[in-house]
């Protein structure tokens, strides 16, 4: 009897437990169902029956792709199914099913086999959960990153997501207003309110009883009105919200990661009611895409602002100009002019006073233009200083009458940083006659050749473009590819201009300087090639070309028994703001096993004193190791004498233009006399320029100036030359600076570089 009783009770446990098993199963909210070995379907619980609408007795017995596939359903995914439902490992996949009512549902599905001992799949257990509404933001995300992805506009976007919001959640009317920069509402979509309620709603400045969207712009957090019609936020316009069927709003702010409500999204109800969980789904999505969307756009209007604008002036730019020409080209009737300006001398500017002060002068310049630009007329910037000034003319007097009114803007001094500046501008015409064939590419070249006429002819006035100019334009198109040549096939060369103490015939040094003469061109001049390699971008090979020739031949002439204390160099200013320069000047010495005073580096005072801290740091550097810094044409700059003393150089040069009354003009005398008193306190050598007679050495040498260098002594010479210049006052010089042998230094073929 007690064996009996035992077992008894172990029966009723174990219908207890397959009770409370299938109670678990029956009344989970997750679909179950279980299938036989042959896959159909043995057992479904409630969930199930209430996510598919069908009963038990209409599931059991069915194959479940019998009545739960939908015609959408991926070809691969069934095969990928079929596959694993015969396998002894539990899967998990996501399918399109169909219910009884015909409507996709999108479901995740867990399989479980259940082996018996012989390891044959008696069962599987299937527990599945309603993904729909997760596929359905999901979907609605990739599909709104894909039509912004396509370069679709913002307002097409808008649309696009309110519709299919709309088909999500088909009790709604969905709508989007921004936000302007004076804080009012736009209306950017509302496919499905009036056009009048749309233009109604535009312009109104956010604040609280603005209306549902304009309280939640303002407050920055979401507002509900769930009854239009007595809620007083509405009063301004419920008569337009109640003829068409709206009787509620909820309406969340669109918030920008820095907390800048961008506008609003909001849901209209036909009923009087607020979201539910579904609503509150999909808004919490369409924030963030409406976020991204906008972003987006207001950044392509940013980027087409700067492609197409200056950004330091605001005026359109070369780009701007390019997509205007046909616009030029199409109103030809009383033709064009085009006034080609630049600002004079406005690299002196950069180079004193910084690149901070050169941008506040071109604002002020374009300010200046602005104000004169009459209404037909277009003003451009083109680039640095460079601005163009179009008006629809063919009639020569008026233009006249325009660019001395241009010229006559400039009168007046611009103060920069607390200096009042001169300013001026040269103006290069180029007329475009009416009817006849239009090219803007022509027409402004025309400009920018009588440009380079007017700043040739002395700055401050303009030039109509002309065929004379024309042919300037080609020859100086000929001379820079002669330049060019000239630089690859070494036809450049170094001439030598010595250097003597005014006190006593011993030589101080030599200035190494660039020579050119072209075979066809001839003789070319320093003042005319120099700036051209400066325009072309050749300035920087050309200087270390004569920095390493120069170097070059001092090392030579040492070994060949020829003392030259020192060899001075003219460095471009750009060449200074090169990160590298002081690296390469300290390579060359190496190369040529020289020590570093016997190189000297002549920089502009103006460029030395102008402040730009690349100058400064490469000037330090060069200083630190040794090698001697010359200030060339001192006195002509913008001297500062408070930061003088801070710089590593060794001597001041006295510009030429000093020399030329020294004998005869007190004035001229009075300025070399503080040059030399000012190095002299400074412990500097004053090296005087331009020296071309003997009254103008007395001078200098009773005033104390110690160098002196000029056609008293040689012009420039040639190497061999120079060398020659040497033995010939062989017995007027001290021992240490005479050859040691007579072995002569033969010219040389020189590489390509720069000078002066």
């Amino acid at each position: 009897m007690g064996v009996a009783r035992a077992a008894d009770e172990a029966n009723r446990a174990k219908r207890e437990e397959l009770r409370l098993i299938s109670l678990a199963a029956n009344e989970t909210s997750q679909p179950i169902m279980i299938l036989d070995e042959n896959r159909r379907i043995a057992y479904v619980n409630h969930a199930f029956s209430e996510l598919f609408g069908y009963e038990p007795s209409e599931a059991v017995g069915r194959l479940p792709s019998e009545f739960l596939t939908s015609p959408r359903t991926d070809p691969e995914t069934l095969r990928l199914l079929r596959q694993r439902a015969w396998g002894t490992d539990s899967f998990g996949m996501e399918i399109l099913a169909l219910d009884k009512r015909g409507r996709d549902i999108w479901l995740s599905s867990t399989a479980n086999p259940i082996v018996d001992e012989n390891g044959v799949v008696r069962n599987m257990v299937v527990i599945l959960s309603d993904i729909t509404e997760n596929k359905e933001i999901d979907n609605l995300r990739c599909d709104m990153l894909e039509a912004m992805a396509s370069g679709m506009s913002l307002p097409d976007v808008g649309d696009f997501l309110c519709r299919r919001v709309e088909r999500m959640a088909p009790d709604i009317l969905a709508s989007i207003l921004l936000v302007d920069d004076e804080k009012r509402l736009r209306p950017l979509s509302g496919p499905g309110l009036s056009d009048e309620y749309n233009a109604a709603v535009d312009g109104v400045k956010i604040g609280e009883n603005i209306g549902t969207c304009g309280t939640a712009a303002y407050r920055g957090e979401p507002v509900l009105s769930i009854d239009i019609a007595t809620d007083p936020r509405w009063e301004q316009f419920r008569s337009l919200a109640l003829p068409i069927g709206l009787k509620a709003c909820w309406s969340s702010p669109i918030v920008r990661r820095d907390g800048t409500v961008l506008g609003t999204f909001a849901f209209y109800f036909r009923e009087n009611r607020g979201p539910g969980p579904w609503h509150h789904r999909i808004v919490d999505a369409c924030l963030h895409l409406c976020m991204i969307a906008i972003e987006q756009s207001q950044a392509r209007s940013r980027i087409a602002q700067l492609s197409h604008f200056d950004p330091l002036t605001g005026l359109p730019n070369r780009s701007r100009f390019q997509a205007d020409v046909a616009q030029y080209c199409s109103d030809m009737s009383k033709g064009l002019a085009f006034l080609f300006l630049d600002v004079d001398r406005f690299r002196n500017v950069n180079e004193a006073m910084g690149h901070m002060a050169g941008d506040l002068l071109l604002i002020e310049v374009a300010e200046r233009l602005r104000r004169i630009c009459g209404d037909r007329e277009t003003l451009y910037r083109l680039g640095g200083d460079e601005f163009l000034f179009i008006l629809p003319s063919r009639n020569a007097a008026r233009v006249t009458r325009r660019a001395e009114q241009l010229l006559a803007a400039f009168a007046e001094p611009v103060v920069i940083t607390g200096t009042p500046l001169a300013l001026s501008v040269s103006v290069g015409i180029g007329l475009s006659s009416a009817g006849e064939a239009f090219d803007a590419d022509s027409l402004l070249k025309h400009a920018e050749t009588a440009l380079s006429q007017a700043k040739a002819d002395g700055r401050a006035i303009y030039r109509f473009f002309g065929e004379e100019m024309n042919r300037v334009a080609r020859d100086r198109l000929t001379l820079g590819a002669a330049l060019k040549e000239a630089l690859q096939r070494r036809k450049l060369e170094l001439h030598f201009q010595p250097q003597v103490h005014t006190d006593v015939p011993e030589l101080h040094g030599v200035e190494a300087l660039t020579r050119w003469t072209d075979e066809a061109l001839g003789p070319i001049p320093p003042d005319k090639f120099i700036p051209l390699a400066e325009e072309l971008g050749l300035i920087g090979p050309l200087g270390h070309w004569a920095l390493r020739e120069s170097c070059r031949h001092i090392s030579e002439w040492r070994r060949a028994g020829i003392r030259v204390p020192a060899v001075s160099v003219n460095i471009s200013p750009l060449q200074f703001r090169e990160p590298d320069f002081p690296s390469f000047v300290e390579s060359v010495l190496d190369e040529f096993g020289l020590p570093p005073e016997s190189l000297v580096l002549e920089i502009t005072e103006s460029v030395m004193m102008g402040g730009d801290p690349r100058v400064l740091d490469a000037v330090q550097s060069i200083g630190r190791m040794g090698v001697g810094l010359s200030m060339d044409d001192f006195g002509t700059g913008f001297s500062s004498l408070s930061n003088l003393h801070r710089l590593p150089i060794r001597e001041l040069k006295i510009d030429r233009s000093f020399m030329q009354d020294l004998h005869q003009d007190e004035s001229a005398r009075a300025l070399v006399t503080a040059v030399i008193r000012i190095g002299q306190s400074l412990g500097l050598t004053v090296v005087a320029e331009g020296v071309e007679d003997e009254i103008q050495r007395a001078i200098l040498s009773e005033l104390g100036c110690h160098v002196a260098q000029g056609y008293l002594f040689s012009r420039p010479l040639p190497e061999a030359e120079f060398v020659g210049w040497m033995r010939n006052r062989a017995a007027h010089w001290p021992k240490r600076c005479l050859p040691e042998r007579d072995s002569p230094v033969e010219s040389r073929n020189m590489t390509a570089g720069a000078g002066r």
